[in-house]
């Protein structure tokens, strides 16, 4: 089911993707906090100079502008790192972009432990729990390159704000041929009936590769990509629980208030079963490469596998 075509980080696949937007929507403009090469909004910058704006290292005034160029009848796409949109702008999002719904599109890259080397104060594992408690916001979270250019196209359609959590580290393309995304439908990538496997991000992967190993043992796994955490595919979720009698979350976050607090809250009121939430557990980021992070954090493959084996 899954491809294996080459690696590409979904910021560069948000980057492209705000090109080909902007070439069929006029209406389409992009704030940028001083790091358009890095979020890759410098793509739409060079085609459409006219329609970009930076706002400098002024995360607060990023969130406030895109608010009133929404309300101007507009789509403004507000881009910088996650941790800097979710953090030194919170309250603007809250404010003026959720409160009033109006249709800002935050595109936050550089989310999760897999920024790598810029450390904890770079690394934002607290972004998914900061926009999903706020009404009105839809929450997704991206993971591949094809997904990503789906996610995007949708949001700009989307009548409200939407927080869109995208990575710096080269992912493998885990969305099968043809897939088309859709707000609050989690995708099943594997069929299975003796535990669940969900994931967001570059935890798919991972995820797809434990289901792999844990096959080979004799044991079926049903993997689901949920990349809205909210609204949540609460039908699928509630079907794999049934279906699977046991549930494994995962993602690069922390395991408060992410997608194992959101599946939690939805399992434990429509049908208890035992679950094993993967994350970072409340607790701070460090210095490393992509990889070495991942595994001292306990999110790789053979960490899925043994949170699985601690069910069965």
């Amino acid at each position: 089911m899954t491809s294996q075509a080459a690696k590409a980080a979904t910021r560069e696949a948000y980057g492209n993707a705000l090109v080909e937007l902007g070439r069929k929507r006029k209406d389409i403009v992009v704030l940028d906090a001083d790091l358009s090469k890095s979020t890759m909004t410098v793509k739409f910058a060079r085609e459409f100079p006219g329609r970009f704006l930076n706002a400098g290292i002024a995360e607060a005034n990023l969130m406030g502008t895109a608010a009133g160029l929404a309300l101007g009848g507009l789509v403004p796409f507000a881009s910088t790192f996650a941790v800097f949109a979710t953090g030194r702008a919170y309250d603007q999002i809250r404010q003026s972009i959720a409160y009033p719904g109006v249709s800002v599109k935050i595109c936050a890259t550089h989310a999760g432990l897999t920024v790598g080397p810029d450390g904890a104060t770079h690394q934002s594992l607290e972004d998914i729990a900061l926009m999903r408690v706020l009404p009105n916001m839809t929450v997704i979270v991206p993971a591949d390159d094809l997904e990503t250019a789906q996610v995007i196209e949708t949001a700009a359609d989307h009548p409200g704000p939407v927080y869109v959590r995208l990575g710096r580290h080269p992912v493998r393309r885990v969305s099968p041929e043809g897939y088309g995304f859709e707000i609050g439908r989690a995708a099943v990538l594997r069929e299975g009936n003796d535990v669940a496997i969900l994931a967001c991000g570059v935890c798919v992967s991972a995820a797809l590769s434990a289901a792999d190993e844990l096959a080979v043992r004799g044991v079926s796994v049903r993997v689901l990509n949920v990349s809205t955490i909210k609204p949540l595919d609460g039908e699928a979720i509630v079907a794999a629980a049934r279906d699977c009698g046991r549930v494994v979350t995962v993602e690069e976050h922390s395991v408060i208030g992410g997608l194992g607090g959101a599946v939690c809250e939805l399992l434990s009121q429509e049908f208890p079963v035992p679950v094993r939430v993967m994350g970072v557990k409340d607790v701070f980021g460090q210095s490393g490469t992509p990889d070495e992070l991942l595994e001292y954090y306990g999110l790789t493959a053979a960490d899925i596998v043994g949170a699985v084996d601690s069910l069965l």
